[in-house]
């Protein structure tokens, strides 16, 4: 699916997203995450093996919301739901995360610390298959 350019928009801002996984039991499991869009896929990094990483391996099926900055005509405020599947790939966590700091952090970020650098880390990617919530990608 192609990612229209309202939620390319949107996802250029930096607004958290909030990452919904499936844990064993389908209970949900949600996490805060930095995100980025590569191609027709939205990304986020982590450092370690996180339960989101573990849930998506046993079942990718995944939603991610997001909050818009504006309010739609009856003023409410706008927020996207992607709905799609996810894959976990290990490595190239910290270029991926250095990228998302000077997004969410500020120009000058310098994330992740020097300490945690070495670490291969995780990429999640997220094939969206429906998008969903209150705004122009409606």
């Amino acid at each position: 699916m192609t990612i229209p350019e309202s939620v390319r928009t949107l996802v250029a801002t930096g607004p958290l997203a909030h990452l919904t996984t499936l844990n064993s039991d389908g209970s949900p499991q949600v996490t805060v995450v930095w995100v980025a869009i590569d191609g027709d896929d939205i990304v986020s990094a982590h450092l370690h093996l996180h339960q989101k990483i573990t849930n998506i391996r046993r079942d990718p099926r995944v939603a991610v919301s997001l909050l818009g900055p504006s309010k739609n005509t009856i003023g409410l405020q706008e927020y996207l739901v992607v709905y799609g599947e996810a894959r976990v790939t290990e490595g190239g966590a910290v270029p991926l995360l250095q990228r998302l700091a000077r997004i969410y952090m500020g120009p000058d970020a310098d994330f992740p610390p020097a300490a945690l650098r070495n670490r291969p880390g995780f990429v999640t990617r997220i094939t969206p298959r429906r998008f969903a919530g209150e705004g122009p990608w409606r």
